[in-house]
């Protein structure tokens, strides 16, 4: 085949026009056929500006570009326009939004700038959080707005007290956001989607630039995202998308499955293509997989054949506790690298919830490995990064109230807590932003005079040097303002530990040279550019998690986190009812369930060379040992789904699935075989599983 494609392959990139969906299973090539196909309709005379590419990462979406690029084998004068679903919307935005009454050089708020805002709101409602905590008002409210519900409407979707409290509370947040310049996350697409409803000739002129339209991952598309590809594909109808049913794992994100699998119902026309040839994994751990997700009865149906034959047979560890599974996977990795053939970069322990990795942290330390605990807190989110980045959208957007109340005394000049009030006050009685409220510091009842002379001063020294960003160099002007502040002695003067003020001022120059790598990238780039880069890129935490992966060391991360990567060695843990699946899961209909089986499958076909699944058979509950229930996916790809029936009277036995080795602590002279999941019996797979 041309370019090294294999048939399915080459049939996806030879298609070049009309609705095409390609159904790209885990490790099939997804990313070499999209690139493929951009280079392929430039070849066939398609202006690279005219093709449209939208992914869920900015890793991806450069990965993308990059490839391209290389196929080409030219630099383009005119480049396709490969981004996130976010970054399009900032771009649609930038040229529209005045018209939906919204500054063109609006801010985006991120998480940390949400719940500022949220706990205003919360407070003038007076309420405190342990009724509502901001987090959790972010959380609903971004819920609704992926389920396009508006602050008018929220309260007759609420169904908890905590949903009738954020209902309160919705409307005031979104009307400080609106009177702040800003947006968040969600705004970004729902905005967009609202300009396309209100403004026929806004929505004709985005679909307008493109000729062809590209949509990797389709599967993790929301109702809001699935709306605005419909409005930019309507009417050149050149709508290629490409995705797995079988690894849709964000409907807690809004995401729903649906739209892959009725494509070809909004697309009648359209053709389709699978991609089943897998190149990661061996036919043993595949064989597992393809076993697994023919129990979910609605989805595409498509069997991964793999490339690499044979392999090592994967094996089931039963464990007596969460303790022994810890010393036993990390035992086995111990011997493994003491063998010289592995590197600690070759093994992934993968794990269904943020509670697990602790006795897996314990042991590696204890045996002296070095590990990573991928999704740690995000660089953007130390208290320095924000700080200098407060500054930065300050001098873009002055109405930024959350980053004006962030860095109106940071570092300490004088403009205290007392001082702060009477401005907010007077902001809040005469309904004006609080940059605004500043030039009046002096005539305010109840201002300490000590603050009237260094609020001037902070004032003026924003305005001079919002003008010095808009005609010098940015890294020049971000240099001398940190330095004007005096930012390192405040470092010092809070933290006295050397070794902190080290780490901590190293965390402020990595802004700056972030910033100098913008602006070397970007010929004419402006600050409020790379603020919108930094924010977007930074939502899923894709650079902290990159930075983390490039360590030689053993990565421990939820199986969320692990979709899209690929390890040599992979450790599945806590294979239990109410862990995977999850509790709430087990509690709510079939359809979480399946969810939960896509993420298991997602976490099995992670695995390369080698596969471990593991579980415990007791667990500590508020200091007290319980006993725990095997996972029904146990039992599927064991070939028992018959035997995963109601739950037995406690010790009662069960059969152990075939080829499982079992792990008996020092303290356990007995280690029972599987016990079976409650919830009823397993749906038997629509057809016979391909072992």
């Amino acid at each position: 085949m041309s370019h090294g494609l294999n048939p399915a392959q080459h049939d996806a990139v030879t298609t070049l026009s009309g609705p095409l969906l390609v159904l790209a299973g885990a490790g099939t090539g997804k990313t070499r056929v999209v690139t493929h196909r951009i280079a392929e309709l430039i070849r066939h005379g398609t202006p690279p500006n005219r093709i449209l590419a939208v992914t869920f990462t900015n890793k991806a979406a450069a990965e993308m570009q990059q490839r391209a690029a290389v196929l080409l084998g030219k630099r383009l004068k005119l480049k396709p326009e490969i981004s996130t679903f976010h970054s399009l919307c900032v771009r649609i935005l930038r040229r529209h939004a005045p018209r939906l009454g919204y500054p063109a050089q609006f801010a985006i708020y991120d998480r940390g700038d949400q719940e500022s805002l949220a706990r205003g709101a919360l407070r003038e409602i007076k309420v405190g959080d342990e009724l509502l905590r901001p987090g959790d008002l972010v959380n609903i409210i971004g819920r609704w707005k992926t389920q396009r519900v508006r602050p008018d409407k929220a309260a007759s979707v609420a169904q908890t007290d905590k949903e009738h409290l954020a209902s309160m509370a919705y409307r005031r947040y979104q009307n400080a956001l609106k009177q702040a310049g800003a947006v968040d996350f969600d705004d970004l697409l729902l905005c967009t989607e609202e300009l396309f409803e209100k403004f026929a000739d806004a929505r004709r002129a985005e679909a307008d630039r493109f000729a062809h339209l590209l949509v990797d991952e389709y599967q993790d598309t929301n109702a809001v995202q699935y709306r605005i590809v419909k409005a930019l594909a309507q009417a050149h109808r050149n709508l290629c998308v490409v995705g797995d049913d079988d690894q849709s794992i964000y409907g807690w994100r809004g995401a729903e499955v649906t739209h892959i699998l009725r494509f070809k119902h909004d697309w009648p026309d359209a053709k389709v293509v699978r991609l089943e040839d897998n190149y990661r994994s061996t036919a043993a751990i595949l064989g597992l997989a393809n076993k697994l997700i023919q129990f979910n009865s609605h989805r595409h149906d498509k069997t991964l054949r793999p490339a690499r034959h044979g392999g090592e047979k994967p094996l089931i560890l039963q464990c007596p506790d969460e303790a022994a599974e810890a010393k036993m996977v990390v035992a086995d990795i111990a011997s493994l690298l003491r063998d010289g053939v592995s590197e600690p970069r070759d093994f992934a322990i993968l794990f269904r919830t943020n509670e697990q990795p602790r006795p897996f942290e314990l042991e590696l330390r204890k045996a002296k490995l070095p590990y990573v605990l991928v999704g740690g807190m995000s660089f953007y989110d130390r208290a320095e990064v924000r700080d200098i980045l407060a500054y930065l959208k300050l001098l873009v957007v002055p109405s930024d109230e959350v980053s004006l109340r962030r860095i109106i005394n940071t570092p300490a000049r004088g403009i205290g807590r007392k001082a702060v009030e009477v401005l907010i006050a007077e902001a809040v009685a005469t309904g004006k932003p609080l940059w605004e409220v500043l030039p009046r510091a002096a005539s305010l009842t109840g201002m300490p005079p000590a603050a009237i002379e260094s609020i001037a001063t902070f004032r003026n020294l924003m305005e001079k040097t919002s003008q010095r960003a808009k005609r010098e160099p940015l890294v020049e002007v971000v240099s001398g303002l940190i330095s004007h502040i005096g930012y390192q002695d405040e470092i010092a003067r809070i933290h006295k530990d050397p070794q902190d003020q080290l780490t901590r001022w190293a965390t402020v120059e990595s802004v700056v040279n972030t910033l100098a790598t913008y602006q070397q990238r970007e010929q004419g780039g402006t600050l409020s550019g790379f603020l919108d880069e930094i924010t977007l890129g930074d939502r899923d935490n894709e650079q902290d998690k990159e930075t983390q992966l490039a360590r030689n060391a053993i990565a421990l991360m939820t199986l969320h986190s692990a979709k899209g990567l690929e390890f040599p060695q992979v450790y599945l843990v806590g294979m239990e009812e109410g862990l995977l699946p999850h509790r709430r899961a087990v509690e709510m209909e079939a359809t979480a369930i399946d969810e939960e089986r896509r993420l298991c499958y997602v976490g099995i076909t992670r695995a390369q060379d080698r596969l471990t699944i593991s579980l415990a058979l007791g667990r500590m509950k508020w200091g007290k040992s319980r006993p725990t229930v095997p996972s029904r996916f146990l039992f599927e790809i064991t070939g028992q789904a018959d035997k995963a029936g109601d739950q037995p009277r406690p010790g009662a036995p069960a059969r152990p699935p075939a080829k499982a080795r079992t792990a008996a602590g020092p303290h356990s002279p007995t280690n029972p075989p599987l016990r079976r999941p409650a919830g009823g019996p397993t749906k038997q797979p629509r057809r016979p599983p391909h072992a």
